[in-house]
């Protein structure tokens, strides 16, 4: 069952491959999307303190000088289940891929391919919660929210990065 979010305070995030939007609860990054795929709400005009650090990390991270984050994150809006398979596709090493098969089996679900691509791909939070990482079994990348230019634009600098 979906929990409702909390009050949500909405950033800009410039990084040099664009301007991302973030949505922010008092826990934490709740939602990140790609530039000009407008998909966020719930503006506010307080800019969140996570904001300026979230941008260093993303900005790290495109510059090929990081690969984790530590930017606290608030899943609340998720199914028990999405939340089991985005917390399984954080442990994805960067530039490693995982099939969507292999995620079904890692959270006990081996029959439950189909419910992993859509978890995959509800996931709030890109890049931090690498959904980037997940494959089709025969090694074809799959579908992906931001697009599958993001798909193979975040692959392409992880394997230069690690």
């Amino acid at each position: 069952m979906k929990t409702k979010l909390p009050q949500l305070a909405s950033a800009t995030i410039p990084t040099r491959v664009g301007n991302f939007t973030a949505l922010f609860t008092p826990r934490g990054l709740a939602r990140l999307d790609f530039p000009s795929t407008g998909k966020s709400s719930a503006r506010t005009d307080a800019q969140p303190p996570l904001a300026c650090e979230l941008a260093a990390q993303l900005n790290d991270y495109f510059d090929g000088k990081r690969a984790q984050f530590d930017v606290p994150l608030d899943l609340l809006d998720g199914t028990k289940f999405q939340r089991n398979v985005w917390r399984q596709m954080a442990k994805i090493p960067a530039g490693k891929t995982r099939s969507y098969k292999a995620l079904a089996a890692r959270i006990g679900k081996p029959a439950a391919v189909r419910a992993v691509g859509a978890a995959c791909g509800a996931n709030p939070i890109p890049i931090l919660i690498p959904c980037h990482r997940v494959v089709s079994s025969d090694g074809k990348l799959g579908g992906f929210s931001g697009g599958l230019h993001w798909k193979k634009k975040l692959l392409a600098l992880e394997k230069m990065a690690v």
